[in-house]
C-alpha cells in the first residue's frame, strides 16, 4: 500500500534519533529531546552541520599541535652531540 501523506519511512527513524541524541549530547543539556524533534528539519541539520565543522577543526588543531611539538622535538633530538 502507498502511503498518500508525508511522513519519514521507518528506515529513517534511526538516523533521526541518533541525530536528536547527538545534538543533545553535544549540546551538553541546551536543549532537550522535545525541542529538538520538534524544530524544522532544516534547524536540525543546520545545526548537525555546524557541529560537525566544530568537531573537525578541534580535531585538526589538536593534530597541528601535535605536529608542532614533534616536530620541535625532532630538532632538539639532533643537536649538536
Amino acid at each position: 500500500m502507498d502511503r498518500n501523506f508525508f511522513g519519514l519511512n521507518p528506515t529513517d527513524r534511526p538516523l533521526l534519533h541518533s541525530n536528536i541524541f547527538d545534538l543533545i549530547w553535544v549540546g551538553e543539556g541546551r536543549w532537550d529531546w522535545n525541542t529538538i524533534y520538534n524544530w524544522p528539519v532544516y534547524l536540525r541539520i543546520f545545526y548537525i552541520k555546524k557541529l560537525n565543522k566544530t568537531i573537525q577543526d578541534k580535531h585538526e588543531s589538536i593534530e597541528k599541535a601535535q605536529q608542532h611539538k614533534t616536530s620541535g622535538t625532532k630538532q632538539i633530538e639532533k643537536g649538536p652531540f
